[in-house]
């Protein structure tokens, strides 16, 4: 036997506190933070539990995933692009919400449905300062897609208005920094294009303030492929070095998240007081876009199905210059931590 083989294994990195970071829709994890859930599972551990949202000077993080204690719960589009920059991320779950797809248009546009849409003008928000976080432009530019092909169109049968990007953090307020990530909406309402593709509480508020009406609502066809975006499906994902060392972590987070995702599905209205918070969304902005059942999909899983409008996703944003390079979408997977947490959750009820 080698020396080396006699030798004791390094003890894990000590973690100091656990980070977490959403974005501002419906999210599982956001509900058990709000709910003061992650702090209790945590405390007896000395971890406290803090949001990027609330370290502003970390906020970077939210998007290259190099926190190693960190959990996010957001959008695709930058969780594909930070992964294929080589970020040591893991998708350990994943979400699909409704959340108010639709494609705006002035009141007297005359556009009711997607076939409107040919020789159209649409909103297409200019490429951000990190190309491949260009989260708006890779929104509006599916979306307009999942629409167009409703009719047999495509990109060839409208005109693409690229729009200058507006500064989020110059606004008056935070709820309207969150309308103004759909640069678009100005645009409209002074007529220099025809349709703007939004989604989220946040947008159904900047609708009303505009005067502008829902043209096209991409949550009401059946077959959700036409809805694939940014937040459909939302990935939860985690370090490398998180899963490696502090496993039993990333089991109780997610246990604490299925368990607030029980509890929306039965709270309804509660729900809805707490997304006014998380969407920064005013009540009617939330309850236009949540509608139906949605208090009832926010557990997350792994199904083939999830996975596979995913990897959809992925190779969308690839072909559109969103990533950097390509990645076999399996190889960032890892199933372990969410069949844990149900696990660990049924123990916890027999006891």
């Amino acid at each position: 036997m080698s020396i080396a083989a006699t030798l004791p294994l390094p003890a894990a990195p000590a973690l100091e506190q656990i980070w977490f970071t959403r974005c501002p829709v419906p999210t599982a994890s956001g509900i058990a933070y709000t709910l003061g859930w992650l702090g209790e599972e945590f405390a007896a551990d000395g971890l406290p539990v803090e949001t990027l949202q609330e370290a502003r000077q970390l906020g970077h993080h939210h998007y290259d995933h190099q926190l190693p204690g960190l959990f996010r719960e957001g959008g695709n589009v930058p969780a594909l692009a930070a992964r294929a920059a080589g970020s040591p991320s893991r998708l350990i779950g994943l979400t699909w919400i409704e959340e108010w797809q639709t494609v705006l248009v002035r009141p007297d546009s005359g556009i009711r449905s997607a076939r409107d849409l040919k020789g159209k003008r649409l909103a297409l928000p200019a490429w951000g300062d990190n190309r491949p976080g260009s989260i708006a432009r890779a929104m509006s530019l599916h979306g307009y897609k999942g629409a167009l092909s409703l009719a047999g169109l495509s990109f060839d049968d409208v005109e693409l208005v690229e729009v200058a990007l507006h500064n989020q953090d110059d606004a008056p307020t935070p709820e309207q920094g969150l309308q103004r990530l759909w640069s678009g909406l100005d645009y409209l309402a002074r007529g220099e294009v025809d349709a703007v593709y939004v989604k989220g509480a946040a947008a159904a508020d900047a609708a009303r303030r505009l005067g502008l009406v829902v043209g096209i609502d991409l949550d009401q066809i059946s077959d959700p492929r036409y809805r694939i975006n940014n937040g459909t499906p939302r990935p939860i994902t985690v370090h490398q070095s998180l899963l490696d060392n502090h496993f039993d972590l990333v089991v109780r987070f997610l246990a604490q998240t299925l368990r607030a995702a029980d509890w929306a599905s039965h709270n309804r209205e509660a729900l809805l007081r707490i997304l006014q918070d998380e969407t920064r969304a005013g009540a009617q902005g939330v309850d236009e876009a949540y509608r139906g059942d949605f208090h009832t999909t926010l557990a997350p899983d792994l199904s083939a199905q999830r996975l596979g409008y995913l990897d959809i996703q992925k190779t969308f944003l690839n072909l559109h210059g969103f990533l950097e390079a390509d990645f076999n979408l399996a190889d960032w997977v890892d199933p372990r931590p969410l069949q844990a947490a149900h696990q660990l959750l049924a123990r916890r009820a027999r006891a």
